[in-house]
């Protein structure tokens, strides 16, 4: 599961002590939400068919998928299909294959999600071998699933629009100024992150 609401408040008490634009930022914004989705195949499947759509084109997918394959959507059962079946589901080309090959490499054992590396960047590096799967779809997993404490996405467009505000920055940054600006609040990136998400979407300028 990913970061409780103690941790997330614990983080960001750390960070707004070390940092005055954290605290003003706090003070305005009030703590996020946690961000939790189930660890595991199933997790990883659903962000693989919901990139590059609507949220609302994501569900009825994912609707779709599970009234035929079950609510699990078991990758042994995802491999029987044929094109044409998934097709029906509304999966491109493209993302059947994506999601073949993280069925394949779950049933063949070669991506043990119950045995993750405790190394962050061995993580993300198991993880990236699923066709689809990029860095920041990694984090995303380590984050809300694993509940990694120092993840830091910070390829992310509303993690860095949020740095911008936080920080009053004049522009926003890119993704490598990004992961600089944020060495510094080690080991509490991930907290970071999810206010970051928050602060941006209460559209907050920070004073």
């Amino acid at each position: 599961m990913g970061l409780t609401a103690k941790q997330i408040k614990h983080s960001l008490d750390a960070l707004a002590g070390q940092e005055k634009r954290f605290a003003i930022a706090l003070e305005q914004a009030g703590y996020p939400e946690p961000r939790i989705r189930e660890r595991g195949y199933t997790t990883l499947l659903r962000t693989i068919v919901g990139q590059q759509v609507s949220v609302a084109a994501a569900s009825s997918m994912w609707n779709k998928l599970a009234a035929k394959l079950g609510e699990d959507c078991a990758p042994e059962k995802l491999l029987a299909e044929d094109f044409d079946s998934l097709r029906a589901c509304g999966l491109s080309r493209q993302k059947q294959g994506y999601a073949r090959s993280l069925a394949e490499l779950v049933v063949s054992g070669a991506l043990p999600l119950d045995a993750l590396p405790e190394d962050d960047e061995e993580a993300i590096a198991y993880l990236t071998k699923v066709k689809g799967i990029g860095r920041w779809s990694a984090e995303i997993y380590l984050l809300f699933a694993e509940g990694r404490a120092d993840i830091w996405p910070a390829g992310d467009l509303a993690v860095q629009e949020g740095v911008k505000r936080i920080l009053l920055l004049e522009e926003r940054p890119t993704e490598k100024p990004t992961r600089e600006i944020a060495e510094s609040w080690r080991p509490h990136r991930g907290a970071a992150a999810i206010f970051t998400w928050h602060y941006y979407a209460t559209g907050f300028e920070a004073i």
